[in-house]
């Protein structure tokens, strides 16, 4: 194998330390390495969102943190936000805030989104004060980057980079063909 074929393989395996959604028996896992403050993965949460739709339970999505500061000033703050929410039990409708935001992140922001989510907000900000997921941030940002990350979005298909579109069919067609036999006469259904 190529280090290249190597690199585009996902190095960390999803484990129970992993933000997902879906059961883990799921034939299919698609992991996104992504940037609150990029536009492309704002454009992607859609994308994503209706693939979940679709395969319901045949489908495991797990996000990670790959924050960009040279990029987004507000990046790693953000992700440390969001990990601040899961703490709470509330990872992903932050998430969901933080992308629906497209880069107007700042620290009023982030508290007024923990207000908005019921969250203990002392706690939230204090969280977010002592950087108290700074760690896991980094070691999102570090699992990217040995599996070759450089930009985001960045998905993996059941552990296999995936470098087509971030296009709704075109991702459903590689999370078809990655789930073999048991989704291959999967009937999806077309909003109109």
């Amino acid at each position: 194998m190529s280090e290249r074929e190597e690199k585009a393989r996902l190095v960390i395996p999803v484990g129970e330390g992993d933000h997902a959604q879906g059961p883990p028996c799921a034939p299919v896992t698609l992991v996104e390495y992504g940037d609150y403050e990029c536009p492309g993965c704002h454009r992607a949460r859609a994308v994503v969102k209706e693939v979940q739709r679709q395969f319901g339970v045949w489908l495991r999505f797990v996000f990670r943190h790959f924050p960009q500061p040279e990029r987004h000033a507000r990046a790693v703050a953000a992700a440390e936000a969001a990990e601040a929410a899961g703490a709470q039990e509330r990872f992903w409708e932050m998430s969901d805030r933080l992308l629906k935001s497209e880069g107007k992140l700042c620290d009023q922001t982030l508290l007024c989104q923990a207000e908005e989510l019921r969250l203990d907000v002392d706690r939230f900000a204090a969280a977010l004060l002592r950087r108290t997921y700074a760690a896991a941030v980094r070691e999102d940002l570090a699992g990217g980057l040995a599996s070759g990350v450089r930009r985001t979005p960045a998905f993996f298909i059941n552990g296999v980079r995936y470098r087509g579109r971030h296009e709704f069919d075109e991702i459903m067609e590689a999370v078809i063909e990655a789930g073999g036999e048991e989704l291959e006469t999967f009937d999806f259904q077309v909003n109109s």
